[in-house]
């Protein structure tokens, strides 16, 4: 088997191109099906480790999956260096690699940045068909970055969203955002003063910020409000939401296992005594299959605590790996050669 190697331009030609809403729309459903995959026993996600080099803030997540009804193993090796902001590069980077699972053979090797945003806002969006009111509205978003934009169209689709608000730490960018968002995606959207009125003008929060310190407060929770807490990155002593969202929370993650290693959202709170594991036991899968109960009532608060999982990724690599192969995309090289 040659090995198709896809870069961030042909990813980027496939979801930006004329078909690119319809791979998006596509990539949901795979998510979707490879979270009922996990529950159903199909698919196989163990905890990723966490790699660090002594006398340094970096750190390398090893995040695998297999999946039969995909028929891939894969792994994507995430690089998370703080100090790549001072030198002008990403703060995150990664790449994908799937094999198959039936000869091991090197399917493809895939730059992990378009996937990932792709894949997360997906994740999202199953998530609040899932849990949120079915009368939501307004739709809110702290933060941003190109993970804010992506968000706004994945959650588009599958909600009568009247208006979307949202706050970033630097208004020129998110004044720039709501402009997008309402010329592109033909729905109003403004720019708030702070994180507090976004919180509680709207009716689906999602945080996408990298923050290591809560920038949204269970005190300004209303009833109903569904939470997507989307954007802290994978280590244990970050989070978007301080203690008392949590607790105020019906809370789903994406997998406990992950969580219970990487989500300083619940890992913080647990720390406190604020909660205890049970808490967040619940995965999303388990709500999709019906083994445990979505949201309960029209007051009910929800938070979906999305730390991301390298299920997700082999989802949407099978789905794009097919598409670039259909469409001629990318570069065969084989690596046995």
């Amino acid at each position: 088997m040659t090995t198709l190697i896809l870069t961030r331009s042909d990813l980027t030609a496939l979801l930006e191109g004329d078909e690119g809403e319809g791979l998006r729309e596509a990539v949901v459903a795979a998510v979707e099906r490879a979270h009922v995959d996990l529950a159903e026993g199909r698919a196989v996600l163990p905890a990723p480790p966490a790699m660090r080099l002594p006398g340094t803030d970096g750190a390398y997540l090893a995040m695998a999956a297999a999946s039969a009804p995909a028929g891939l193993a894969a792994v994507k090796l995430l690089s998370d260096l703080p100090g790549n902001r001072a030198r002008g590069l990403p703060v995150q980077r990664s790449t994908i690699l799937l094999t198959s699972a039936r000869t091991g053979a090197c399917a493809a090797l895939l730059d992990g940045a378009p996937v990932t945003r792709v894949r997360t806002a997906a994740a999202t969006a199953v998530a609040t068909r899932a849990l949120a009111r079915a009368d939501a509205r307004v739709l809110g978003l702290i933060g941003t970055g190109p993970l804010a934009w992506e968000h706004a169209r994945a959650l588009l689709p599958h909600r009568s969203y009247e208006r979307i608000v949202l706050w970033g730490r630097t208004r020129e960018h998110a004044d720039a955002l709501a402009a997008r968002i309402t010329a592109q995606l033909h729905v109003k959207a403004e720019a708030l003063a702070s994180p507090r009125a976004v919180t509680e003008s709207c009716d689906v929060l999602c945080t996408l910020t990298p923050s290591r310190e809560p920038v949204v407060r269970g005190a300004w929770f209303a009833p109903g409000l569904h939470v997507n807490a989307v954007g802290a990155p994978p280590r244990p002593d970050h989070r978007e939401i301080d203690t008392a969202g949590v607790v105020r929370s019906r809370i789903v993650v994406d997998a406990y296992a992950t969580a219970l290693e990487k989500s300083g959202d619940v890992l913080l709170p647990l720390a406190e005594g604020a909660l205890t594991e049970d808490r967040f036991r619940t995965e999303l899968g388990d709500v999709l299959t019906g083994r445990a109960p979505g949201r309960a009532d029209a007051s009910e608060i929800t938070l979906f605590d999305s730390v991301g999982v390298g299920l997700q990724d082999l989802a949407a690599g099978r789905l794009l790996v097919d598409a670039a192969r259909e469409r001629g995309l990318g570069r065969f090289v084989d690596l046995t050669s």
